[in-house]
């Protein structure tokens, strides 16, 4: 700020050009109603030296916070999964000079999503990793009463009046499932992820839709439980080589499972694309460059995560309302190696 601004504010608040800058620097021991007076002063003059200036005198931070499952000793972030959203929502927030704020959460303890918008500390929320449970409800409840922006990314909930962005995972089992037994496979095992979250139900039943569609038969041996993990997928493997005579082919419900799957059915022998059609979700990075090659589900995670900051930016603008907003964004299917023709095989 010019001394000449500066002098505005001070003779407008009645106090001294040097508490003036103490205020809006937010240095030194000052009066929390002499603050106000310059905070009232400043606001009223239309003066903002400063972002942080700027944000004490608005009452708003400039920070974007982002939640996340806290999961000790595994690297969430570096998964494919979280560090698309999180780029998607880096590149928006910083197009419209806004932070972000990471906070961390334990599935183990209550949600605490409203402490860090009391404390002024954000002042919109985009939440990853939700749970289904009333615990999350609850939590979601006292932000939408609060009147707080945010956005809940890869998630559903059948409570009305959040704001959500997801994709369409039913519709990519189904393509899933479907490109399979057009390539000639009929006994298709499924290895599922976790039951917590509302994703997985919606590929299991997009893989059950699709299933009565064509007519394939249900077979709860060839229903095999993971956890999203590579480990859980090499797991799954050693399940399904125990009844290999009873399946031709697997859906993993994300590509860490179908390639840890991959992984194990390889040390035994047997290899996707000539001995079993193998299905990933996701389409992350590693899925390109196994071998084979991973057939998979496309998933927009990046824009996903710019969506959701966009929604966000614009409750904090005023051009969106708080509350209801339900955007599910496309899926595409990617076909290379693992799911080659069966009569190829």
């Amino acid at each position: 700020m010019s001394t000449a601004k500066r002098k505005q504010v001070a003779q407008l608040a009645g106090v001294s050009e040097a508490t003036v800058s103490r205020v809006l620097n937010g240095v030194g021991p000052v009066r929390e109603e002499t603050r106000r007076k310059v905070l009232e002063a400043a606001e009223q003059l239309g003066y903002y030296p400063n972002s942080l200036a700027k944000s004490m005198v608005l009452q708003k931070s400039g920070n974007i916070g982002v939640f996340l499952p806290y999961v000790p000793k595994v690297r969430l972030i570096s998964t494919y999964y979280f560090s698309e959203i999180l780029s998607g929502i880096g590149h928006e927030v910083r197009e419209h000079g806004l932070s972000l704020l990471l906070q961390f959460q334990s599935p183990d303890l209550e949600p605490a999503y409203s402490l860090p918008f009391r404390t002024k500390k954000i002042d919109g929320a985009i939440i990853l990793g939700a749970r289904e449970g009333e615990r999350e409800l609850a939590a979601f409840r006292e932000l939408r009463e609060m009147e707080a922006p945010f956005c809940v990314v890869g998630a559903r909930f059948a409570e009305s009046g959040f704001c959500e962005v997801d994709a369409d995972y039913r519709h990519g089992a189904r393509l899933a499932v479907r490109h399979l037994y057009e390539q000639g496979y009929r006994r298709i095992a499924c290895v599922t992820g976790d039951p917590h979250y509302s994703n997985t139900l919606d590929r299991e039943q997009g893989v059950h839709a699709e299933f009565r569609r064509l007519g394939i038969p249900h077979d709860d041996h060839l229903r095999v439980p993971g956890n999203y993990s590579r480990k859980s997928g090499y797991e799954a493997g050693a399940r399904l080589y125990e009844i290999r005579g009873r399946f031709d082919a697997v859906f993993a419900a994300n590509d860490r499972m179908a390639i840890g799957l991959m992984q194990y059915l390889k040390e035994q022998g047997m290899e996707a694309g000539r001995d079993y059609g193998l299905v990933g979700f996701d389409d992350e990075d590693a899925s390109r460059w196994c071998d084979p090659p991973l057939t998979t589900v496309r998933v927009p995670f990046f824009d996903m995560g710019r969506r959701a900051a966009r929604m966000i930016i614009d409750m904090l603008n005023g051009t969106r309302d708080l509350g209801e907003t339900r955007e599910e964004l496309p899926v595409e299917l990617v076909v290379r190696r693992s799911t080659a023709r069966i009569s190829s095989a």
